[in-house]
């Protein structure tokens, strides 16, 4: 200090600062949720591969795919209204039957899935469907959606819409991760 002058931070610099942080706190945090997004997408990603190599042991060893016919993935849009097939697919893969998050004895075992994949997180609860990492269920179905009247489709159809949604809230099949 000469002259009787403090050297000091005036209060434009602090708001400079103090702004650039912002900004870059700003930057780290979109970037942060694009990284988690594409992470659950490629966890589905894996997860539909996963159930699709189980459905195909299961169509070896009984001749048909799990047979779940009340999604038409092009007309439904709605994660809740997959949950009943969903259960379909999951009790046909794990052999549990009564829900209980274990394989009932004496029926066929195909795939063990893990808690943060079925619903209710709840693991005293009765599972309802199978979750996809963005909370809704997984869609499934053997229906032929080009002619309904021909049948069952010779494969299957597996889906999670992403939790993408339009401007309207309505799922966005854009953005679905499938098997197709």
């Amino acid at each position: 200090m000469t002259n009787g002058k403090r050297a000091a931070f005036t209060i434009i610099e602090l708001i400079v600062v103090i702004g650039v942080i912002l900004v870059l706190a700003a930057l780290v945090l979109a970037t942060s949720s694009y990284v988690h997004n594409q992470g659950a997408r490629s966890r589905a990603g894996a997860e539909i591969a996963a159930i699709s190599a189980a459905l195909e042991n299961y169509k070896a060893d009984n001749g048909v795919y799990v047979s779940a016919s009340t999604n038409d993935p092009r007309t439904q849009g709605d994660p809740a209204a997959y949950q009943a097939a969903s259960l379909t697919l999951y009790e046909n893969l794990s052999g549990d039957f009564d829900n209980d998050r274990s394989p009932d004895s004496g029926k066929s075992f195909y795939m063990s899935f893990k808690p943060n994949q079925l619903s209710p997180g709840d693991q005293s609860q009765p599972v309802t469907f199978l979750k996809d990492p963005f909370g809704n269920s997984y869609g499934y179905s053997t229906i032929n959606s080009t002619d309904p009247t021909k049948g069952y489709n010779p494969t299957f159809d597996l889906w999670s819409t992403a939790g993408a949604v339009d401007s309207s809230g309505t799922p966005d099949a854009s953005g679905w991760i499938k098997n197709w």
